[in-house]
């Protein structure tokens, strides 16, 4: 049995699960091969692997009879990824191995060889994926792969932890009982959502600021899906609660091309303008991460609503341009 076979047939039982049923036409359309390969296949799958395929005079196409099948579902043996889904897995392993270098090495290492050598039987070209996938991160925090490691297994276990933990604005040490909730890659960086025992509520940690940690025998509590929605989707950015202000923004027709296509909040509304300007409004409880985004799209964005906001924006470039005069002018 020829290797491009193997491939065909994996996607001839995906297409006939998908539609149900698939016709010849269809399949020689969508494999792009000759109707002989296919009954060849066809023949292959009945008589090796005992898939129940019939052909259907009533949905005139190939069916797979599963009230034939032993278990009840027919399912072709062991693992099977074609050439393009092989691709898709160490495309996400090469973003994960990405997000910090020898952060899940141990783990993703291993699982990338193995998905390299199915990749490398199953398809003529196997070029490593890393000459077809670039990737440019910028200014990730480095988090200690240890940590990570402590944090994610409890998480998976559902255990609580005990962190001592640096606020870095306050420049202080606190020792916290956490029931972690989730894991939360952000803007080039880790945090864990979890419920804070000492708080006796939700909070978000940075995991780079995280100076040792430990699994405690305790159970975590475990925070609906729809709580922690209700406070984390609320606010804007990282920053969570309920929104209690709504800004409104005007970009300018030339960086409206690129603002028009991102999310910044699910809640947004936008609107553009005559002159192909663009509005957008967006809720927020903390504005801390808003004017940094603000900031990055000076001077071609202008904040209309709330008053607060404007001034909070305009007290930042007037800082920033006092700190970055020309020597000429100082």
């Amino acid at each position: 049995m020829s290797k491009v076979s193997i491939e065909r047939m994996t996607k001839i039982v995906r297409f006939i699960r998908k539609r149900g049923s698939v016709s010849m036409a269809h399949l020689m359309d969508e494999l792009e091969t000759s109707e002989a390969s296919i009954k060849r296949d066809l023949v292959f799958l009945r008589d090796r692997f005992g898939c129940p395929l019939e052909w259907s005079r009533q949905k005139r196409g190939y069916v797979i009879r599963d009230d034939l099948a032993e278990g009840g579902r027919f399912e072709l043996p062991g693992l099977w990824f074609d050439s393009s889904e092989v691709f898709a897995l160490l495309t996400m392993l090469h973003l994960v191995e990405g997000v910090q270098p020898g952060l899940l090495e141990e783990h993703v290492g291993p699982l990338k060889s193995r998905l390299r050598d199915m990749l490398a039987k199953g398809t003529r070209s196997a070029k490593p994926i890393e000459r077809k996938l670039k990737l440019i991160h910028f200014a990730p925090r480095k988090v200690e792969p240890k940590h990570f490691q402590v944090i994610a297994g409890a998480l998976l276990e559902g255990k609580r932890l005990h962190l001592r933990y640096l606020n870095r604005d306050r420049k202080e040490h606190s020792e916290r009982v956490i029931s972690p909730q989730q894991l939360v890659h952000y803007r080039e960086n880790w945090m864990l959502d979890a419920w804070c025992h000492a708080r006796n509520a939700l909070r978000s940690f940075a995991l780079e600021a995280v100076q040792s940690v430990r699994v405690l025998e305790d159970q975590s509590i475990e925070v609906s899906r729809e709580d922690m929605e209700e406070h984390f989707r609320g606010g804007y950015g990282i920053f969570a609660g309920p929104a209690r202000h709504r800004a409104r923004l005007k970009f300018t027709p030339e960086r409206a091309q690129w603002v028009s296509k991102e999310t910044w909040h699910h809640k947004q509304t936008s609107s553009y303008l005559d002159d192909g300007g663009y509005i957008l409004e967006v809720p927020y409880s903390s504005d801390e991460e808003l004017v940094m985004d603000l900031l990055r799209h000076s001077p071609e964005v202008e904040v209309l609503q709330p008053p607060e906001l404007r001034q909070k924006l305009h007290a930042a470039l007037c800082a920033a341009a006092s700190k970055n005069l020309p020597p000429s002018i100082q």
